[in-house]
């Protein structure tokens, strides 16, 4: 058995023979090495399942995994109790509350009050007109607005963020009116 000496100037040897070939056979070692790496592997699929959701410990008709319904006081609770009341809408450079918006954050409102450990943040969003930092105020001052709402309604408003994402997230993505309608918007999310 070599010494160490011996061992570690036959490996700096071989590391020599390997810095002085050529370039190309260096990168074609390195590619076919990569190249068996990926072999045998799974591969992804074409299209991932869908999110299950939180998980649920109860069973019984209608609750957990094989009912369908979502645990209560949880985001999918949130949205399925507000059927599309999650969602207010706004005119064109507008930010004040109408009588559809004034029910639907009712009924926000009572949610939250019948989950006080729940905190949400509201979404203030805009249509793709205007400049960047326009749409941005605008998203906060409509976000701003469902949250002075819902305080009036009793709603803590230590309990609620705004975030306002401006022209950046549309939903619609069409440049015409009913596309612009649909993303001039503020979208309650509940948080767990």
């Amino acid at each position: 058995m070599p010494s160490p000496l011996a061992q570690s100037r036959l490996g700096a040897s071989r590391l020599g023979a390997f810095m002085q070939m050529p370039a190309r056979s260096a990168l074609l070692l390195m590619a076919g090495a990569l190249a068996l790496s990926a072999c045998g592997g799974k591969k992804a699929p074409a299209q991932l399942p869908p999110d299950p959701g939180p998980a649920t410990t109860t069973s019984g008709p209608g609750q957990g995994w094989g009912g369908g319904a979502a645990a209560p006081g949880s985001q999918a609770d949130f949205v399925a109790k507000m059927m599309g009341a999650d969602t207010i809408y706004f005119n064109t450079d507008r930010y004040d509350i109408d009588s559809a918006d004034q029910q639907a954050l009712a009924r926000q409102a009572q949610w939250l009050m019948q989950f006080p450990n729940k905190r949400a943040t509201i979404e203030g969003h805009c249509d793709e007109r205007g400049t960047r930092e326009y749409n941005l105020a605008l998203g906060e001052r409509r976000a701003n607005s469902a949250k002075n709402y819902l305080a009036s309604l009793g709603v803590d408003p230590s309990r609620v963020t705004t975030v306002s994402f401006g022209k950046e997230r549309p939903i619609a993505t069409g440049s015409d009116e009913q596309s612009w309608a649909q993303n001039r918007r503020a979208v309650t999310v509940t948080i767990d």
